[in-house]
């Protein structure tokens, strides 16, 4: 394992983020501000507690998932293809390193900037509510999971695109939407039971639910399957980058 290398990869990507560390840590700060006065002030005032949470609480694993996924994925997505665009990957793809080191910098990177963006959102969110967190352990083994799981979906993103539009087309089309109809701001068990069926195919569910489950100790789905779901995606994720250094699709065409 070329450590040296990994190294190399990773310092020059988190040298991107601290540029404009400013930018990335008042974002996240605002955009969870807004959230509390929308859905903790509007929704908030209707919906007393959620299995015995404050509402302002129930939402707070939600808000740290969705910031989470989009900021995991939009910084792997971008950091592999802009290499592609200025044409310096072949000089990457030339050196003596594997593709196994190559996802360890990028991947590595786009996950420790998502988890600095979740730590960020939870010490905002402890302002507006009392957060309590009954099992810590569980709650960052989750947040670092997702963390991985996503970068590496996103890196399968931007090797995939064609131009910059294409970066942000699955998280905006198909990501957001499931996040949101994924339990981030409400129980699935509020639903009717024709809707409670059809959200249990939102593999999104199982992530929002586990993570909740380290903060309340409740579940909308048993933890087991949870913590299955995010492996099984995890492992088809790394499937599928393997498959792409090994055939060379949409990096040598």
């Amino acid at each position: 394992m070329n450590w040296q290398a990994i190294r190399a990869i990773y310092v020059f990507e988190m040298s991107r983020f601290f540029r404009t560390l400013l930018q990335s840590f008042v974002s996240p700060v605002i955009s969870t501000s807004l959230y509390f006065v929308v859905f903790g002030a509007a929704i908030g005032s209707r919906i007393d507690q959620v299995e015995g949470v404050s509402y302002g609480a129930f939402i707070v694993p939600g808000l740290i998932m969705l910031s989470v996924m989009t900021q995991a994925i939009s910084n792997a997505s971008f950091g592999i293809y802009f290499p592609k665009f200025i044409g310096t990957i072949y000089e990457l793809l030339s050196a003596p390193i594997n593709f196994l080191e190559i996802v360890l910098g990028y991947v590595g990177a786009a996950a420790t900037k998502a988890l600095f963006i979740g730590i960020v959102i939870l010490g905002t969110s402890a302002l507006f509510v009392d957060l309590s967190i009954q099992h810590p352990l569980a709650m960052l083994a989750f947040l670092v999971l997702t963390c991985l799981s996503f970068a590496l979906f996103g890196f399968i993103i931007g090797i995939w695109a064609g131009n910059f539009e294409q970066l942000q087309l699955i998280p905006l089309l198909v990501v957001t939407p499931l996040v949101f109809l994924g339990g981030s701001f409400y129980s699935i068990s509020m639903l009717p039971p024709v809707w409670q069926t059809i959200s249990f195919f939102n593999p999104v569910v199982y992530l929002v639910s586990g993570f909740r489950w380290s903060f309340f100790g409740f579940a909308d789905v048993p933890i087991g399957l949870s913590l299955l779901a995010i492996a099984g995606f995890t492992v088809l994720c790394l499937a599928i980058i393997w498959w792409i250094f090994k055939t060379g699709w949409r990096i040598r065409q």
